[in-house]
């Protein structure tokens, strides 16, 4: 009994730890900033009037959202990566860091181009009329008088999939990338898998995610769209 609930390996490894969890915040930061530039990108050609940027927004979507996210990742490093040696620098840690933000941004911008769609779908169709009436071209419109109102309007789906995102950093272990999820394995290894160790890491994820999603509830109300 006192094996299973000995905190002496958090205390020794707190260090390692520390780092492990700072590897996953600059994973998600990075990975989110990204996906929402793609996934905007995607819900514009989605929405288009252009057949072919419709149709490619639509394929790639469909793909990605049908797609397991280790699929992804283990493209992205051994397909890539080590088969294809395309490498984003010479030191393995970065190029494999960078990699798994390409397959976590490629695979969270489908959720978020849906979100934003979602949140286009919203705006009531008379304010793009009103906008091409007044000579303003799609890009326009959809810039300065759709898209602004659709963010407002997905802030809370939004924060979902920022919370989604911080969990799936989990598995980018397949990508070669060594994050919280990943010492967690270690010490689990090196010191027996119990109790606390899980404990402590489950309470390192849920200070990072609770937040977060208390953060983006206040934030949708504070921005609703009032209709």
């Amino acid at each position: 009994m006192e094996s299973l609930l000995d905190f002496g390996p958090l205390v020794q490894e707190f260090a390692t730890i520390l780092a492990g969890f700072w590897s996953t915040i600059r994973l998600t930061v990075m990975s989110a900033v990204l996906a929402l530039v793609l996934g905007t990108v995607l819900v514009a050609m989605r929405v288009s009037p252009t057949p072919v940027l419709r149709s490619v927004g639509t394929f790639y979507v469909n793909i990605l959202r049908n797609t397991p996210l280790t699929l992804v990742l283990l493209l992205c490093a051994l397909g890539l990566s080590d088969t294809l040696q395309l490498t984003l620098s010479r030191d393995p840690g970065i190029n494999y860091y960078w990699w798994a933000i390409a397959g976590l941004s490629a695979y969270t911008a489908a959720f978020v181009c849906e979100a934003l769609r979602a949140g286009i779908n919203t705006v009531p169709v008379g304010q793009a009329e009103a906008a091409r009436a007044i000579g303003l071209t799609f890009t326009q419109s959809l810039r300065l008088i759709v898209l602004p109102q659709a963010f407002r309007s997905v802030i809370a789906p939004l924060g979902s999939i920022l919370i989604a995102l911080t969990k799936n950093t989990t598995i980018v272990i397949v990508a070669g990338y060594i994050e919280a999820s990943a010492v967690m394995k270690q010490m689990f290894d090196d010191y027996g898998g119990t109790l606390p160790i899980f404990l402590g890491f489950a309470a390192g994820y849920m200070v990072l995610t609770l937040p977060t999603g208390f953060f983006f509830g206040w934030l949708a109300r504070r921005l609703a769209v009032v209709r």
